[in-house]
């Protein structure tokens, strides 16, 4: 009886773990990834692949030519790390000061890299192409739409029919549980910055002056009203001001006030209209106090919105590859935000999340992602790669 591509996965455990952690003990953040991209490369040497790396980013696409002809799918793995300090103490940890893979994308590009020695192994029975989609700069600096825009999604010639992304969870999902959902998955994220100007004088007399800190604090409050007061609770949004600056002493009147806030939403209806709404209320509270603001938007990432066919179909491979009990379906998106979203706007995806928290730790309790103290289970590497490998072979050869 032939290995399956689980069974091929779990032989791999030791080589896979020795490249997680490399990558673990260099991590890299942002676009430029040099010694992440040669690690790569490294694993990707011997074959039969057509790779090329990115001119604007440390990328590296990586296009399997199946042996028989059919469809194109796209398997994607981000690479990046996090500026902060590893305290986790776990089996492996960061010897790159201020710099850790909190969030997992070590492991993401460990089971990609296992997916393409897997399926290289079957290259004569892959009815189609696949391509290995090796992307920097997921944390906040849009990677994905950098390599969009530098071709992967043409890279085998023709577009995908589908592309899966994978991402660990260290904390909530017990280790080797999948979870996803149709529809939205992962939230939109916008950056507001304010600043509000009107003229400083002495702290002892207010009326000689035109202060800007009680409009800033007021528009602060009326960003959470409008929240709760301007938007459908069945079409979330979510307003954090999480920076707030102003004044050098106590006994003088500043002449600016700025603030920060993340924007969160799960619609383009709901994400327009709270563009909108804030900038019309921050001008009224600026001009009700007789100050000017100017009120700046950096956008982020859209909505990630899984299609709802390939969502069921990743469902169904999850049950049918690792058995009931292994796939949950969310009842609601999570409100973190992912540049995989641009993919998913271009090519009908599923964002699919993994537990990685350790045997020995309490999903409930363990720190989450972005935590220095999260830490990953290298158990989850064989279950990640065989999961993208089952995704592309299953999905050449069967329209959902």
């Amino acid at each position: 009886m032939p290995v399956s591509l689980r069974e091929a996965a779990e032989d791999m455990r030791d080589e896979l773990a020795r490249l997680r952690h490399a990558l673990h003990r260099e991590p890299e953040l942002g676009l430029d990834l040099p010694r992440t991209q040669e690690k790569v490369l490294a694993s990707l040497d011997g074959l039969p692949l057509e790779i090329t790396t990115g001119k604007a980013l440390s990328s590296v696409t990586a296009v399997l030519r199946g042996g028989r002809p059919g469809p194109v799918v796209l398997l994607r793995g981000d690479m990046d790390a996090l500026p902060l300090t590893e305290r986790a103490g776990g089996p492996v940890t960061s010897e790159i000061p201020g710099v850790m893979h909190a969030c997992g994308h070590d492991l993401h590009t460990t089971m990609l890299a296992g997916a393409a020695h897997l399926l290289s192994a079957r290259r004569d029975t892959l009815a189609g192409d696949v391509v290995f989609m090796f992307q920097p700069g997921e944390e906040g600096s849009g990677g994905a739409k950098l390599m969009i825009d530098e071709g992967v999604l043409d890279a085998a010639g023709r577009r995908p029919v589908a592309a899966y992304a994978l991402h660990v969870i260290s904390s909530v999902l017990p280790q080797g549980v999948f979870v996803s959902r149709g529809g939205p998955i992962m939230a939109a994220a916008d950056r507001l910055l304010v600043t509000v100007r009107g003229s400083g004088g002495h702290g002892s007399t207010p009326h000689h002056a035109n202060d800007p800190i009680p409009a800033a604090c007021e528009m602060v409050l009326a960003l959470q009203t409008m929240v709760t007061r301007g938007f459908d609770v069945f079409d979330p949004v979510v307003v954090t001001v999480g920076s707030f600056h102003a004044g050098t002493a106590d006994n003088i009147i500043p002449e600016e006030a700025c603030f920060e806030a993340t924007f969160r939403s799960f619609s383009a209806a709901a994400h327009e209209r709270l563009l909108s709404r804030s900038v019309t209320l921050l001008n009224g509270i600026a001009a009700a106090h007789g100050l000017e603001v100017e009120a700046v938007f950096d956008a982020g990432y859209p909505v990630t919105v899984n299609n709802h066919t390939e969502a069921a179909f990743a469902a169904r491979t999850v049950g049918e590859v690792f058995g009931d009990g292994r796939y949950i379906e969310s009842p609601q998106p999570f409100t973190g935000a992912e540049d995989f979203s641009f993919v998913c706007d271009e090519i009908p995806s599923a964002f699919i999340a993994l537990g990685a928290c350790p045997d020995d730790r309490d999903p409930a309790t363990a720190a989450y992602n972005h935590s220095p103290e999260a830490v990953f289970s290298d158990a989850a590497l064989p279950t990640g790669a065989a999961l993208y490998a089952e995704l592309a072979t299953r999905r050449l050869t069967h329209t959902p």
